[in-house]
This record gives C-alpha cells, structure tokens and sequence, in this order.
C-alpha cells in the first residue's frame, strides 16, 4: 500500500453487542489495521487528491514519528470541530473510521458538509503504541502473530492522563499546534472500552460521555450534551448501534474534562466497543466485529459534522441524557478506564 491507495474493505454489520469476544473466535489479530506507514501513505495521497484537504505535521512521538494533523478548513469564521483518535494505542477502529470519513469527504459523498463547518482530525496520535515500538515488554498482549498494540506511549505513559502537566512530546504537539493554534468550538475523543458492559441487558456497540469536572461552564457542557445527543440519535437508531452512559471521572488530566476547561470547547467521549489489542481476555475483541465499530465511527463523524455545518446541532434535545442509563458490566470485566 505504498502507494496511499488504501482499500476499504467491505464488512458485514452483525447484531449490536454480539459480535466474537476473544473467547468466541479464538483469535486476535492485527495484520488488518492500517500500519503507521499505511496511514501516513494514504493521508499523503488524499492531501494531494482533495483540493479541500490540507495535512500539516504537528510534531514527533517519542520515535520520532511524525504526528499528522488533517485540516479542512475554508473560513476560519466557521464553527471548528477536532475529532481525535488513537490516544491509546490498542484503540485503532476509531482511526480506521476516521480514514474512511476523510476518503468520503474526498468523494463528494460527505463533501457539501465542507460548506458549512471546518474539520480538523488528528489519526493517530500515539503512533508508537499503535506499533507497539515501545520501551516496555508486550509479552502479555493477545494479538497472534501481528504486531502487538499497546494503551501505553512509549515511555508507557497514559497520554490520556497528561493534559494538564504535558510533559509526554505527543500531548505537546496537540496542545501547542492544535489546541492553542485553532479556533476550536467541539471536539470528539474517541476510544475504546471494554467488550462486556451493557445498557438494558443488551450489550453496547459504545458508550458517550460529557465534561463532568465541576470546573466546566455549564454553557460549553450544554454544547457537549447536545454534541452527544447528535451521536445518539444518529447511532443508536440504526438497529446495530446501541450507546450507553459512560462511567467516567472528573479529574481535567483527561481531555474530556481538562480540554474543556482550558479552552473553553465542548468535548464528547466516545468510547467503542472493544480493543484490538489487550493483555486482557475480557477487553479484546474479535475482528469479526470490525465492520459495524468502523461504521459506528463514520456515522458519529458525519453525522455531527453535518450537524454543525448546517446548525441543527443548536437545535439538539439534551433531555435524554436524564434518562439514558449509564452502562453496567457483566460479571467478569474489570471496569472501563477512558
């Protein structure tokens, strides 16, 4: 794939929530998730087939990879939203989503959004633990014969956890070029959890989450609640999509909560179902299960963007976060951890 010319693959979209746990396909691989070099192949072959697209380098992992950034951005007088993915290395379907996107926006299928909103992406950013070229032992890890993937960047740091001291180069990057160089109005984090926490007995495709830090403005956490409803509406009608409430903490070292302060930008989590690769049984996931969380990813992108673009999203009926009910795990899983 050297050429940038990645192809997507076709999947078939199963039932929500039961798609192969590891202990029900007996294998978790890699091999087809898009490499480092992949990745940067092919934004290198969009920069230069989409007039619209502009792809700037915010920085350098810990070996040096270059971080890429992904830009659409025609007025800076339009609303901005950031979606991010890959924090955590072992968390690549949200990637795989987010090149998928970019390609349609390429396309013309998602290309009039760009009349209305201006798109910023960041792919990957911890490239290292995606190729799991860390300084640490993965000996543990599930994934058979492929490269391993880690949460960790290569100093076996938690990147999520680093947005308020900044000391790891790849948080530095997205705060120093992306965070304080752009107007930001909504962001969109997404992650991956666990495979066995579920909402009304059924087994969740995701779950979401706002700022919850008392420090928010309540003003921007409204933005966030309506940045979810979108999600929402938009996911867990598909009949294969099904989201819960995210069980998540307050501390501003993570983005979600630490982002929202210090910029003022309405944040969302969105943590998918299952990882590609774990230590874990219980938080890998069968690739089997690729096609509808890739999905998953595309139509939470387009969907709020579209939002945005066309101001619907100031419109968006919070009220069901009253009553969505926050996930649960089934016996066996440790909790989730954003």
């Amino acid at each position: 794939m050297g050429d940038g010319s990645r192809q997507f693959r076709t999947f078939t979209i199963i039932t929500v929530g039961e798609g192969p746990n590891y202990d029900g396909n007996g294998q978790i691989t890699t091999s087809k998730l898009a490499t480092y070099d992949e990745l940067v192949s092919f934004l290198k072959d969009q920069d230069t087939r989409q007039p619209a697209m502009d792809l700037e380098v915010i920085g350098q992992t810990v070996k040096g990879r270059d971080i890429h950034l992904v830009k659409y951005i025609s007025d800076p007088a339009k609303p901005t939203i950031l979606y991010l993915t890959q924090q955590h290395g072992n968390e690549q379907l949200t990637t795989e989503g987010a090149m998928a996107f970019v390609k349609h926006l390429g396309t013309g299928k998602s290309g009039d959004i760009l009349d209305g909103v201006n798109i910023l992406i960041v792919p990957m950013l911890n490239a290292d633990g995606a190729m799991g070229d860390v300084n640490f032992p993965l000996d543990d890890y599930l994934a058979k014969g492929d490269r391993h993937m880690t949460r960790y960047n290569a100093e076996e740091v938690d990147l999520n956890r680093d947005h308020v001291a900044k000391i790891q180069p790849e948080t530095q990057a997205l705060h120093t070029n992306v965070m304080r160089k752009y107007s930001i109005d909504y962001m969109i984090d997404l992650h991956h959890q666990g495979t066995r926490s579920e909402r009304d007995g059924k087994l969740v495709s995701g779950s979401i989450l706002y700022p919850t830090t008392p420090n928010a403005d309540p003003a921007v956490v409204e933005m966030s609640k309506q940045l979810g409803a979108v999600v929402f509406n938009n996911v867990d009608s598909t009949g294969w999509g099904h989201l819960g409430k995210y069980v998540g903490g307050s501390a501003e070292t993570i983005s979600r909560n630490g982002i929202t302060v210090e910029y003022g930008i309405a944040t969302l989590l969105f943590e998918m179902r299952g990882m590609s690769d774990h230590y874990l049984d219980g938080y890998a996931l069968g690739l089997r299960s690729n096609g509808y969380l890739i999905q998953q990813t595309v139509t939470t992108l387009t969907a709020t963007a579209a939002a945005i673009a066309d101001g619907s999203i100031a419109d968006a009926d919070t009220s069901f976060w009253d009553s969505l009910d926050t996930q649960t795990s089934r016996p066996g899983e440790e909790a989730d951890d954003e």
